[in-house]
């Protein structure tokens, strides 16, 4: 049997995405055989994370700085701002090297059945962003129904702003999320973007 420590710790790590409890317990033991190579940095770095990582207070990327990297770099185009549900979509494109624009994250996906609605998610914080400066928002949503329903409504509020609308060329995969997709998909999806009618 293990301990109650070992069992907590083992409970905490089976939440992560895709860590179960068996993974979960094959990454304790890990870091317990490695306990001063992996162990002491790991515990290191979770708690600088945790203390200096925080929210964007623009787009709602993390970083030590607020704005982030991305909203304080003066070569990102801010004429052309891609929406995103969260913040590992944000990840996703940057990897991809291939957009050089400014992120607005909505922090989810609008989703009736498990009672997210308009308000939980940041549309009041991308209105508030289109001064005149943002000429395109790219709608950078899954092709799953949520993210089908999020992209229509975030059609509604952006009507008759002035603002165009496009999303990624078709060729991402239905039911498919930016974070799992390899760089060249993204990369191609987004250069062949299109407008929205």
């Amino acid at each position: 049997m293990s301990s109650i420590e070992l069992e907590r710790l083992i409970a905490v790590l089976a939440k992560l995405p895709g860590l179960g409890p068996r993974s979960a317990r094959r990454a304790v033991l890990h870091v317990l055989k490695k306990r001063e190579s992996l162990g002491a940095p790991l515990l290191r770095s979770l708690e600088e994370v945790l203390t200096r990582v925080k929210p964007c207070s623009v787009c709602g990327n993390y970083d030590t700085e607020d704005p982030c990297a991305i909203c304080a770099d003066p070569r990102r185009d801010e004429a052309v701002l891609c929406l995103v549900p969260d913040v590992a979509d944000v990840w996703a494109l940057e990897r991809t090297a291939a957009f050089r624009g400014r992120y607005h994250v909505l922090g989810g996906l609008l989703s009736p059945l498990d009672g997210v609605g308009p308000e939980e998610l940041d549309f009041g914080g991308l209105l508030r962003r289109l001064d005149g400066r943002v000429q395109e928002v790219i709608l950078a949503l899954p092709a799953t129904v949520d993210g089908q329903t999020t992209a229509h409504y975030a059609a509604e509020r952006l009507e008759g702003t002035g603002v165009r609308l496009t999303a990624p060329a078709h060729g991402l995969p239905v039911g498919g999320e930016l974070e799992f997709l390899d760089d060249g998909t993204i990369a191609a999806a987004l250069r062949a973007r299109r407008r929205l009618e």
